[in-house]
């Protein structure tokens, strides 16, 4: 899985890539044929956000996740990827 983590208004330092990378290696476990994932932090006054997009077989996940606290929107950005990636697993199994 190839991760590309950009940030805007914000220099992303070796603790926040790490963090990001542990969260979203996770997804791994769910779903083996994810290609790509684009992560991109940005802030916005009091507002830390962050977005990201999954490059799977048969589809393309994107969600975001806003929150004071740039570490609890990675955590609420790794939950919502991972319930939509089970989704996307059950489907294709259901086909």
């Amino acid at each position: 899985m190839q991760m590309t983590i950009s940030g805007h208004h914000l220099t992303i330092t070796d603790p926040i890539r790490d963090y990001v990378t542990a969260k979203l290696s996770k997804l791994e476990r769910h779903y083996e044929q994810i290609t790509r994932v684009t992560v991109i932090l940005t802030v916005d006054k009091l507002v830390q956000k962050a977005e990201a997009t999954v490059h799977a077989t048969g589809a393309d996940l994107f969600a975001n996740a806003e929150h004071e606290d740039l570490y609890a929107a990675i955590d609420a950005l790794s939950d919502k990827l991972d319930r939509q990636i089970i989704k996307h697993k059950e489907k294709h199994r259901g086909h």
